[in-house]
């Protein structure tokens, strides 16, 4: 089974496959490595791969190379996480950029292309107006159910009220 680790902290320039792989020469011809560029300028993004055949030989280059000096940065090196793939969010079998398990932090939802005229409600405080409604009525016609659900919700409610009545 073939290990990847992670290589970060490299010279963001524009540089060859071939460098990066003349750092893990003496590893042997099992180790290989990919370089992460840029695809306008053709530079380096600032990490890489690197793939061994299997977990002492990850832990030998970890402890090898981590703090190692190329082009007078030191390279940072661990075992990458397994990449997600971003339409269907399941895991493939490519590893990414790794990040501490233990430290995961939630993305911020960020506002949809129908948003972008719409000023927030920050924006409003500030004293500018704003010429658009507010969609976001509270009474129950604004809003429509799914029709598959519209029983079951309905339902629900009823039970809702007649508990919050006792």
């Amino acid at each position: 089974m073939s290990i990847r680790l992670y290589i970060g902290n490299l010279p963001k320039e524009v540089m060859e496959r071939q460098e990066l792989q003349d750092v893990f020469k003496e590893e042997g011809d099992s180790v290989t490595t990919k370089l992460i560029t840029d695809r306008k300028t053709g530079k380096c993004r600032g990490f890489g791969f690197v793939t061994v055949k299997n977990d002492e030989q990850a832990d030998q280059i970890i402890e090898k190379y981590n703090g190692y000096q190329f082009k007078e940065t030191p390279l940072k090196i661990e075992k990458a996480l397994p990449r997600t793939n971003k339409n269907k969010g399941e895991s493939e079998n490519t590893e990414s950029e790794p990040k501490d398990e233990s430290k995961i932090e939630s993305k911020p939802v960020t506002k949809s292309n129908s948003n972008k005229g719409k000023k927030s409600r920050r924006d409003k405080d500030k004293g500018g107006s704003s010429k658009t409604s507010n969609n976001n009525s509270s009474s129950n016609e604004a809003v429509q159910p799914d029709p598959r659900w519209a029983d079951a919700l309905t339902k629900l409610r009823e039970r809702l009220a007649a508990t919050s009545n006792s």
